[in-house]
């Protein structure tokens, strides 16, 4: 299939490896703008490596990144990007108002003073994400879910035309699931790359316009329907599937 280098990301032969680990072998596909993408796979199946590789964050092996045929490490100005929560340090001095303003550093400079339209934009993305109400609360006396919902703010104080997000599911309640789906699909809508790694395969995965199904190598990738296809969980899951319809699926541990 042809892949316009001037629509969206287009990843050619991607490789990485840890040492003597191959973490991601030859991957090759393309995330386009206006479609929410969830990159899924078992445990270990190199999803967060592959953003990570995408951002410059580890060394790749072989292969290319770009994004409107450039590369994309020399266009980090239009990307968001939010890790797992676990590699983040809650026990940071920072309120919630601190965090989210941190997501205007790179447009204002460092040790310069924000402007009121900065401000502007962190208050509504506070807005959006229904956390006014805690902006002077220390980031680290919040739930998990409200967390969450901080560093999503963040992100949309960035005006990024790139969204990266880890994992943003695990660990949050409902209330916040459906917070960040309706974001998710605010910002596809609006022709933005949202790529999400999601390990939940159960009623959630409808939410996806897309779906990048991983396991070290591309096993499918395209619209939702055809790459959850029985053949295809199979060969990424090893056999595990024990439940699968067009709208739910079960993995066995």
């Amino acid at each position: 299939m042809f892949m316009s280098n001037t629509d969206g990301i287009v990843i050619s032969h991607l490789g990485v490896s840890y040492r003597t680990v191959e973490a991601l072998r030859d991957i090759t596909l393309q995330i386009k703008p206006g479609r929410l993408t969830g990159a899924i796979g078992p445990n270990g199946a190199g999803k967060s490596t592959l953003i990570k590789a995408m951002l410059g964050l580890i060394p790749i092996n072989q292969g290319s990144v770009h994004y409107n045929g450039r590369p994309l490490i020399d266009c980090l100005d239009k990307v968001a990007y939010v890790p797992q929560r676990s590699q983040i340090d809650w026990t940071y001095p920072a309120t919630v108002w601190d965090v989210v303003m941190m997501g205007r550093v790179r447009k204002t400079g460092w040790f310069r003073r924000f402007s009121a339209m900065s401000r502007r934009l962190a208050a509504e993305a506070l807005e959006r994400v229904q956390m006014s109400a805690y902006r002077d609360r220390p980031i680290g006396q919040l739930s998990g879910g409200q967390q969450q919902r901080v560093f999503l703010a963040r992100s949309l104080a960035q005006e990024g035309d790139i969204f990266f997000f880890d994992e943003p599911f695990v660990g949050v309640d409902r209330k916040t699931e459906d917070i960040l789906f309706n974001i998710f699909h605010e910002l596809a809508n609006a022709g933005k790359i949202v790529l999400v790694v999601n390990h939940d395969l159960g009623e959630s995965i409808t939410n996806f316009d897309d779906l990048i199904l991983l396991n070290k190598e591309l096993i499918a990738v395209g619209a939702r329907q055809s790459v959850l296809r029985e053949e295809n969980l199979y060969h990424a899951y090893g056999g595990k599937v024990v439940f699968f319809d067009e709208n739910h699926l079960q993995i066995a541990a």
